[in-house]
């Protein structure tokens, strides 16, 4: 399915969904049906031993308590740390091994709608173990459905995480009512020949950059491109936005080193955020914080204020 497809899928499976795949899903511990990124009706009739791929649906796993019915994970799947430390690995989550993922012997395959590649997905879907395709949509109903879906095929309690993330994100858009001027932000993912790769619309940095009250810099493609000088000059950006990994973090003297960056409102002013990359582009339980802090660091406000789950209602009550 071509990717216009599967957002069309996923706008048709949005939060209004949600109340169908309660019907669909019969009680905790029975077969339960649900429709997953590409519109498959899954049915799912044992949960106890998953493969998780994608560090959100992990980590979403493990915020409903399910995670000791996980048998591997991906590389992708960073938190909480524990999860790459206690359990096996598949490797990253678009390269992989069917018989590394059949191979556990698993009753339930969760699985990111970005991973890959084709050859083995397809493999897995034709498997007799189900496979689950979890939506990727960067928007603040796309992390409820996200939960709603993998509590769903799981047999698990999701009420009270989407509740938690409901009111995060209704902190956070009160956040954005308060910003008077939106900055321009352009995302840089890394380096290619000099040229910066930078992220466009329908990206995960596209949709929290949105979420933290601000707009991206360069809005004119899909998905990420590498920039000439003369885009990025155009582009203009009050901030650059880098997300932090192991040994290929990006900082500021190397970005505003380059001719065309050294142009911008950001590096007069030297405006560099980096943040960790999980954290900033999972688009899972803790997006809204990632959001709002974001938005502190992009805003130039003070203290980050405090969301629901960080207070009363913490998110992780809900295990």
């Amino acid at each position: 399915m071509d990717p216009h497809s599967r957002r069309a899928v996923a706008a048709r499976i949005g939060l209004a969904a949600v109340a169908s795949w309660l019907v669909l899903g019969a009680a905790q511990g029975a077969a339960a049906t649900v429709v997953d990124a590409e519109g498959r009706a899954v049915t799912v009739a044992d949960a106890s031993r998953i493969v998780s791929i994608g560090g959100a649906v992990t980590e979403i796993l493990y915020a409903l308590g399910l995670d000791d019915r996980i048998v591997a994970v991906d590389t992708t799947s960073l938190y909480p740390p524990r999860a790459a430390r206690e359990k096996p690995s598949v490797g990253y989550m678009r390269q992989l091994s069917a018989e590394g993922v059949l191979g556990l012997n698993p009753t339930l395959v969760l699985a990111s709608e970005a991973a890959g590649p084709q050859e083995t997905m397809a493999v897995l879907k034709a498997a007799a173990v189900p496979l689950v395709l979890v939506p990727e949509r960067h928007t603040g109903e796309g992390i409820l459905d996200k939960v709603a879906l993998i509590a769903q095929a799981t047999g698990a309690e999701g009420a009270c995480l989407v509740e938690a993330i409901r009111h995060d994100l209704s902190a956070l858009a009160r956040i954005r009512r308060g910003v008077e001027r939106p900055p321009r932000v352009l995302f840089v993912l890394s380096f290619m020949n000099g040229r910066p790769l930078a992220a466009g619309r329908d990206t995960a940095a596209d949709g929290i950059i949105r979420l933290a009250g601000a707009a991206n810099a360069v809005d004119q493609y899909e998905g990420y491109k590498p920039l000439a000088d003369e885009a990025v000059i155009a582009a203009q950006p009050d901030v650059v936005l880098a997300m932090e990994r192991p040994g290929a973090t990006l900082d500021a003297e190397t970005v505003f080193a380059q001719a065309a960056f050294a142009l911008t409102p950001a590096a007069r002013q030297k405006r560099f955020i980096a943040m960790d990359g999980l954290y900033l582009l999972g688009f899972g339980p803790r997006t809204a914080r990632a959001a709002r802090d974001l938005a502190v660091a992009l805003h130039a406000v003070g203290a980050a204020e405090p969301l629901p789950s960080e207070t009363a209602g913490r998110v992780e009550s809900c295990r």
